[in-house]
């Protein structure tokens, strides 16, 4: 657990304190405000926290992190003065985030909670019990009119096999046969007898992702109807019953005449009972023939008939048995269930199901590792550019992590509930490549496909779309890029009619582009609309310090890859690591950590050095070089003592690899003024 010293007490502090408070990975060991009357001073009594006015006071070797939220620069260079080298300073602007993101956080979760309550409360008020299990045959869609009609409580059926809850179910056969088995009988073990539709769930790549069933318990009305001894003794009791029911039931005499309906069936069908007592069997019959005359005919129920009913042309499912009375038939009792319901649950899954589809984009910053200022630079720079419709280039050598950036851009934007598509430009041929971007019509070329092809440009329509590799487009397909970010509208291969579109347009490359313009390969003013919000990944080895943190995560995540249950990294092993060069970056450090635990033993928790043989180890000593300048000519003073700080600057950084915040430390200035020198002098 981590020691905190949090040393401002208003509303920034406050904020801080409750995120602080609600993870048990931080222990709060002080809140420090000169203002003893502060919000979070106040709290931090009550709940017997430290408080001071002076943060000198707690500042001790047991504090392991300080987050500074006054506001005032000066305390934060104090601070910055005051600390040791194992204790991390967080300063204010970082906090904000953080508590900005939090209350997001929650309020999303929120936001989720409350849509699926709502969900819920739809299937829970549905009369039809419902049950959805996954590949696995376990349960995770139980009602509350299932818990009824089976006698099981859902607590106790959620995350069971079905077998264990219905014995004689035949869901794990749908998962197995993929087809729909619609208004089947079938008899509970508790003896209810239900009618019940069985439905596969596929995907659109036609993989079975699990099955479902609707059903309806249905032996009390079938039971009065085969039962019943004398209709009209039991009239006033027949009627209770059948009018109470959601279900729509109607009954006609031996000739078929309509004697009795309850509300549920006006509801349905739209038919009033001036229209249907005294009335021919037939009245309500849209499409088909009556079921209760076929009943009549030959004396036996029918059930699971599918129709249509009333003006309305209502959809439902209808279940019609006869009335005997000694042996005589005095008539048939008909029961129909309305499916729009399902149907209207069945169209809204199906548009989940749509909108899942489209959330192609995997990541977020949460995902983007690591704590140096380049990566964080080029992290905020990200996240002002999706808060904007502006395009985006990213830029960074090979396996710098440009498409997890990408991601994170197009989920933290406003187009996030929308599609994001990724096209690699290197990896599909000219030819292919532009009918794939644009589209083309019917007869376009050979093989085209009747009645043309929507473009990916057409089908990111409101989202985004990433153009990896983008130095290595033909120049016919940059200027057809050109017309789009210009025009937003684009014209298919074969076509004439210009088709408008609304897309973000996110371009990587590790490619220069000015040299390649130079050369004449690269179109200058695409390059110019495509760079309006350049972001440079920094590569992995100009931050070294990333490297730990990198390591966790990539453990975590190959761990599960392969089954294993590696905790980390020795000392040794993460220093050849650091002194490593990383011409392949992020994606070669996945790849060497994998190589190391194909090499361990299962019963080693850390990666050595032993592991990491296969690393190419660098011995050599960064010459010591002699500063020399031009002293010819007359030149004063402040020109030579500037050629004098550029050359020191540009040998530290190469001494220090690239890495600036290690130049910055080594020199005694501020990463701030680092960059700022960079700038003057021209060394980027």
């Amino acid at each position: 657990m981590h020691n905190v010293l949090i040393v401002g007490g208003g509303q920034g502090g406050s904020a801080i304190m409750k995120i602080l408070l609600e993870t048990t990975m931080f222990n709060i060991a002080a809140i420090v405000d000169i203002d003893r009357e502060a919000k979070a001073i106040q709290q931090a009594k009550k709940l017997g926290i430290k408080t001071g006015d002076d943060w000198r006071e707690f500042l001790t070797d047991e504090i392991d992190i300080v987050i500074e939220v006054t506001g005032d620069k000066g305390v934060f260079y104090k601070l910055r003065e005051a600390q040791n080298k194992n204790m991390l300073l967080i300063p204010g602007s970082v906090a904000y985030i953080l508590a900005n993101l939090m209350e997001e956080k929650e309020q999303l979760i929120a936001q989720l909670k409350s849509e699926t309550k709502k969900i819920d409360l739809i299937l829970d008020s549905t009369e039809e019990g419902m049950i959805g299990i996954d590949l696995d045959t376990k349960i995770m869609l139980f009602n509350k009119s299932a818990e009824r009609i089976i006698g099981v409580e859902k607590k106790v059926a959620i995350g069971a096999k079905v077998q264990e809850i219905v014995p004689n179910t035949r869901l794990p056969q749908i998962l197995r046969t993929k087809k729909i088995e619609a208004n089947q009988e079938h008899v509970l073990d508790n003896d209810l007898e239900i009618i019940s539709t069985r439905i596969p769930m596929i995907n659109d790549h036609g993989d079975v992702i699990g099955a479902f069933a609707v059903f309806r318990d249905i032996t009390k009305v079938m039971d009065l109807a085969e039962e019943v001894t004398n209709l009209k003794e039991i009239q006033t009791m027949l009627q209770a019953i059948i009018h109470s029911s959601d279900d729509a039931i109607s009954v006609v005499d031996e000739k078929g005449r309509g004697i009795l309906i309850n509300p549920a069936y006006t509801r349905i069908t739209g038919l009033t009972e001036e229209r249907v007592i005294g009335k021919p069997a037939t009245i309500d019959i849209n499409e088909g023939d009556s079921v209760h005359l076929k009943v009549l005919e030959t004396r036996r129920p029918v059930r699971g008939v599918k129709m249509s009913v009333g003006p309305k042309k209502k959809g439902v499912i209808v279940n019609v048995a006869p009335i005997i009375v000694n042996g005589k038939l005095k008539g048939s009792v008909g029961v129909i269930h309305d499916i729009s319901e399902i149907q209207s649950l069945t169209e809204k899954l199906n548009r989940a199901r749509q909108i899942i589809r489209t959330l192609e984009a995997k990541y977020t910053f949460e995902d983007i590792i690591g704590e140096s200022d380049e990566i964080k630079i080029a992290v905020e720079q990200a996240k002002l550019g999706a808060k904007t419709p502006a395009t985006i280039l990213i830029r960074g050598e090979s396996g710098t992590g440009k498409e997890l950036f990408a991601h994170a851009i197009h989920n933290a934007s406003d187009r996030r509930y929308n599609k994001f598509l990724r096209v690699n430009c290197a990896s599909i041929s000219e030819s292919l490549l532009e009918s794939e971007l644009f589209g083309y019509e019917e007869g376009a070329f050979s093989g085209a496909k009747r009645g043309g092809k929507r473009g990916l440009f057409e089908e990111a329509h409101n989202g985004s779309i990433l153009l990896d590799e983008i130095g290595e487009l033909s120049a016919n397909t940059q200027a057809k890029l050109l017309r789009v970010l210009q025009e937003n509208e684009i014209i298919r291969v074969g076509g004439t009619k210009p088709v408008p579109i609304n897309v973000r347009v996110i371009a990587a490359t590790n490619v220069n582009l000015e040299k390649a313009m130079a050369e004449g390969k690269f179109r200058e003013d695409l390059y110019y609309r495509l760079s309006r919000m350049p972001i440079q990944i920094p590569p992995l080895r100009n931050r070294i310090s990333d490297i730990p943190f990198l390591c966790e995560r990539l453990i975590t995540k190959i761990n599960q890859d392969y089954g294993r249950n590696v905790e980390g990294v020795t000392e040794s092993a993460l220093e050849q690591l650091m002194e490593y060069d990383w011409p392949g970056n992020v994606r070669e450090l996945e790849n060497v950590l994998g190589r190391a635990m194909i090499f361990m033993n299962y019963n080693e928790a850390e990666i050595n050095d032993q592991h990491l043989h296969f690393i190419e180890k660098k011995n050599e000593e960064y010459p010591k070089q002699s500063l020399r300048l031009d002293l010819s000519g007359n030149k004063e003073l402040s020109f030579l003592l500037e050629e004098y700080e550029k050359e020191i600057i540009k040998q530290y950084l190469e001494q220090n690899k690239g890495n600036k915040t290690v130049t910055a430390r080594k020199l005694g200035i501020s990463i701030r003024n680092l960059y700022y020198k960079l700038d003057k002098y021209n060394l980027q």
